[in-house]
């Protein structure tokens, strides 16, 4: 059944990691996945499209925060795979994994603009979370993806 999906690309996408004033960073829990797992805000990019635009719309389509200022554009791109089990159903199975430009933010409003309840809601709770448990709430997929974040944001807070 891997080798099926092996021949699959990796979609194009963006993560946001966004410090409030105190540095704790915005983590959000999936609908779609009832376990105790959270998540930065992360998406794919659009046709025409560049990721700094992609960046923003993400963050606005899920969490209504538009009050941001960029604190960094972190250079590489972290790739993650998805589980055998995953390959196939999510993203209407056109990919294996995803390809990511992650941008570190400061959110610079109040928390009543934050609304996850959004036209096309992805979370159902939402909570800032300390630096270090950040690969704490990861699933497991993506934990390698998390460590280098913890390692690129401890660079700026620390």
């Amino acid at each position: 059944m891997k080798n099926s999906f092996s021949s699959l690309p990796l979609r194009k996408g963006v993560g946001i990691i966004v410090l409030n004033e105190k540095n704790k960073i915005f983590v959000a829990k999936r609908i779609d996945n009832p376990k105790d797992f959270w998540q930065m805000p992360q998406g794919g990019v659009d046709e025409g499209e560049n990721y700094y635009e992609a960046a923003f719309r993400e963050l606005k389509e899920e969490t209504s925060i538009v009050s941001v200022k960029i604190i960094k554009e972190i250079d590489k791109k972290l790739t993650y795979i998805l589980p055998d089990h995953l390959i196939g159903i999510i993203w209407k199975g056109r990919f294996k994994g995803q390809t990511q430009k992650w941008f570190i933010m400061r959110f610079m409003g109040k928390e009543s603009e934050i609304n996850i309840n959004t036209k096309k809601p992805e979370f159902l709770d939402w909570k800032w979370i300390n630096l270090e448990d950040l690969t704490k709430i990861a699933v497991n997929f993506k934990l390698d993806v998390y460590k280098s974040l913890e390692e690129e944001v401890s660079k700026i807070i620390n």
